[in-house]
């Protein structure tokens, strides 16, 4: 049927998962246990789907013993590490919401993104390159040179009660830079006051429909806003973006994007997690290099990025001495693709069914792909359909009325992807 009017609404075969992400991702685990869930190239770490189950509970019941609970909010700045993801689902497994916070973030933008969420804890990388995250902290909260790691009560932030420092190099470091800093292995010990059947109740309490997660958007027109997702949100966006690249069990997938914005953290952990594949992180943060060589040594099937890193790899002088033969699929978004770019990626890197997606942070982030057998000019012509289950129509910027088709307007959308609101 040809639409006369800018307005489709999906349905699908296949339903929208009921579960909140704790359970989705437990009962995956308990499926795959030995099959390997994560593997962090440049950490030298790889955990299987039942040793990452291991490591989100022990995270989650050291959360619970520092006192942190459902609802409250806890901060992550940091680059692409195991650690990250751990939090991710350990904030998830006890309903507290994870903030994320962009590791380029500087002292003005850190201090906003703490306020506006009203940050209770935080999780951060001491230094990551030419940036000192303690420094940075210190210049925003000099009560972390003097203060007991339990009782830090900052005058610009009085909210902010822990700061955690994460290193990916050391997790295992027992050295704190300043007196008010909380340890990564000083959360992991506080597991030991909370009891697993603790936990299970815990999660066993929580509803989809909980806030989970705050992001932040680009801020284009100011100070970024504070996104609020749910579990439901985010499980059925990462499920269906999962179903449309037919990601499996057998698939492995190269995450050159960043966590802390919607593309890594939904569009590939979770994707990933939600039907078993396995995550690979090729660096902590976009390498061209790091990334072929991660595909290769790990055969991926599949990898993500935005169309300036698919450029950077297929410019880099030594694109042929990788095999990048077992890839097929993988996400492209964040800036239109053009004709020749797409040509290259296909057939120079073996991707035949690359997508194109499009959305934003308050869609979770999705509202449209392309499918694997689209032409290469339906590809980069068009953002393809909006998912399964959703509703979108493109408006009169005045009047509100829904256009005739090939007429310009403001798309809306509807569905289970829409954010719960903005926070503050």
């Amino acid at each position: 049927m040809r639409l006369v009017r800018s307005y489709c609404h999906r349905g699908g075969e296949v339903p929208l998962l009921g579960d909140t992400i704790p359970a989705r991702i437990g009962a995956i685990a308990a499926r795959f246990a030995q099959r390997e869930a994560v593997v962090s190239v440049h950490q030298r770490r790889r955990l299987t789907y039942a040793a990452l189950a291991h490591e989100v509970d022990r995270l989650a019941r050291g959360l619970m013993g520092l006192g942190f609970r459902r609802g409250e909010r806890v901060g992550v700045w940091s680059t692409d590490n195991i650690e990250w993801l751990l939090l991710q689902l350990a904030t998830a497994r006890i309903g507290v919401v994870l903030v994320n916070i962009n590791p380029a973030n500087r002292v003005r933008e850190l201090a906003h993104a703490l306020q506006r969420a009203e940050v209770q804890g935080l999780f951060a990388i001491p230094a990551f390159r030419s940036s000192d995250y303690v420094a940075m902290l210190l210049e925003l909260l000099p009560e972390l040179r003097t203060a007991a790691p339990a009782s830090l009560t900052g005058k610009s932030l009085p909210q902010l009660r822990r700061v955690v420092l994460v290193d990916p190099a050391r997790p295992d470091a027992t050295a704190r830079p300043h007196a008010g800093f909380t340890l990564w292995q000083e959360v992991l010990a506080a597991a030991d006051t909370v009891s697993s059947g603790a936990l299970q109740q815990t999660s066993d309490a929580l509803d989809r429909d909980d806030p989970i997660n705050i992001q932040y958007t680009s801020g284009t027109t100011g100070f970024p806003k504070a996104v609020v997702l749910t579990h439901h949100n985010l499980l059925n966006n990462a499920w269906f973006a999962a179903q449309a690249m037919n990601l499996g069990e057998t698939d492995r997938l190269a995450v050159p994007v960043p966590f802390y914005h919607c593309f890594g953290m939904v569009l590939a952990n979770l994707a990933c997690l939600s039907v078993g594949a396995c995550l690979v992180i090729p660096a902590e943060h976009f390498d061209p290099l790091a990334t072929l060589q991660a595909v290769q040594a790990e055969r991926c099937t599949a990898i993500h990025g935005v169309p300036t890193m698919f450029i950077a790899q297929l410019e880099h002088p030594q694109l042929r001495d990788f095999d990048l033969a077992t890839l097929r699929t993988g996400i492209m978004a964040g800036a239109p693709c053009p004709p020749a770019l797409m040509r290259r990626v296909m057939d120079e890197m073996h991707l035949p069914e690359i997508l194109i997606g499009y959305g934003e942070t308050e869609a979770s982030p999705l509202t449209h792909l392309t499918a694997r057998g689209d032409s290469l000019e339906r590809r980069t012509e068009t953002v393809g359909s909006n998912l399964p289950h959703q509703e979108v129509k493109v408006v009169h910027l005045k009047t509100g009325a829904t256009q005739p088709v090939g007429e310009v307007g403001e798309l809306c959308f509807r569905g289970y992807h829409v954010m719960r609101g903005y926070y503050g």
